[in-house]
């Protein structure tokens, strides 16, 4: 053990520092390449290094939303990790939006392959690693069930709400589809204003742990008790010393630098999914497991720590902030920059957002979970991404 008051030698000081900002570090550095790549046509390590990019810069994200998260505590803190993730969301399906100008059709399915993945993501990857990894520490987890039941009925109607362009699809012409899915946008929102209300005012209580592993409490309150004087190394990350309106310009400044790399990937990405029949599903999969990442690893972290109150809050909450808040918001962005943009998923799609949804509801309606119920959605998402690899 190393007390704080010893000097640190130089090389455990460049280990600590690289520890701390090896995210940000490649992050930047990786964008750089990919602006030079893009610069000299190289598509495919351009499309690659974006990318790399983007998962890195959103771990620094995910890990300014963490801190900010602590001082918030939940529901709050929860709206600040889903939100992250789903802003990264909103920037990739924009920047690939734009680029319907040149390649219409690929574009806009890929659009809407991302909209739905990112839902599918959430419900399947993440709770299913979370649930899994954290049922192999521990035997059973329990979690608030007002929140999941909760949750899966917005869930639901919010898939009964995308239901209706696809519908109209079949029977009406592409002026009547348009405005409908305009309509549906609006509903979206005014309903998740409603959500917002009942999560964070009047019924927060349904949304806040109410059972927790005690054991695991009592060793961590003892733990911390005994290093409270001697510790390892402290680690002076800078951002938890930051103030908390400092925390929120920074993460937005790396959400920008995000919003620009996004462009290269936008840009090569669709190229080289192209050129290698890549479908448009798949594609909206590579991308919302890009923006989704750094999520996984906290809910992953949560579980770990048998936190499983905010597994639930984290993977379900950003599949409610995704269809309620993403799909307005580029349904607006579309509208504005004259770009068709319309709701009529495949039914493949809607398949799948509908059965994921109910598979959330059964294995966490009951308030426990265990590693079995992780298996169940990580399944569920191996098939999905198979058929929509040839679909």
């Amino acid at each position: 053990m190393i007390s704080t008051s010893d000097p640190l030698p130089s090389s455990a000081q460049n280990e600590i520092f690289f520890r701390n900002y090896w995210d940000i570090l490649g992050g930047v550095l990786f964008a750089l390449l990919a602006f030079w790549l893009n610069a000299h046509h190289q598509i495919y390590f351009a499309t690659f290094f974006a990318a790399t990019s983007i998962a890195f810069l959103s771990v620094t994200v995910a890990e300014i939303a963490e801190i900010l998260a602590q001082r918030l505590e939940e529901p709050y803190g929860s709206f600040v990790l889903t939100f992250s993730a789903v802003a990264v969301e909103i920037i990739l399906l924009f920047t690939i939006l734009m680029q319907a100008t040149h390649a219409s059709t690929q574009a806009l399915d890929t659009v809407k392959g991302g909209i739905i993945s990112a839902v599918i993501v959430d419900m399947n990857v993440l709770l299913g690693l979370a649930v899994f990894i954290g049922g192999l520490a521990f035997k059973e987890q329990e979690h608030n069930g007002d929140t999941s039941s909760t949750y899966t009925t917005i869930l639901l109607v919010a898939s009964a709400a995308l239901l209706v362009p696809s519908i109209l699809s079949h029977t009406a012409g592409s002026i009547e589809l348009e405005r409908a899915c305009i309509i549906i946008s609006v509903v979206l929102f005014l309903f998740y204003i409603i959500i917002y209300i009942f999560q964070t005012k009047t019924h927060s209580h349904f949304f806040k742990a109410t059972a927790r592993s005690r054991i695991f409490r009592i060793k961590r309150r003892i733990k911390d008790k005994e290093t409270q004087e001697e510790i390892e190394v402290e680690d002076d990350y800078i951002f938890d010393k930051l103030s908390t309106p400092l925390n929120f310009v920074a993460i937005f400044g790396v959400i920008a630098v995000i919003g620009f790399t996004a462009e290269v990937f936008a840009h090569n990405g669709l190229v080289v999914f192209q050129e290698h029949g890549i479908s448009a599903g798949l594609a909206g999969l590579i991308i919302a497991i890009i923006s989704v990442a750094p999520e996984i690893f906290t809910a992953i972290k949560a579980a770990q720590n048998d936190q499983m109150q905010r597994v639930v809050n984290i993977a379900m909450g950003a599949s409610v902030v995704s269809i309620m808040l993403a799909v307005p918001m580029l349904m607006l962005l579309s509208h504005l920059n004259g770009i068709p943009l319309t709701l009529d998923f495949n039914t493949l799609q809607v398949g799948a957002l509908i059965l994921t949804i109910v598979l959330a509801w059964k294995t966490t309606d009951d308030g426990q979970t265990n590693y079995f119920e992780g298996i169940s959605h990580l399944m569920f998402f191996l098939s999905y991404a198979v058929i929509a690899s040839f679909y």
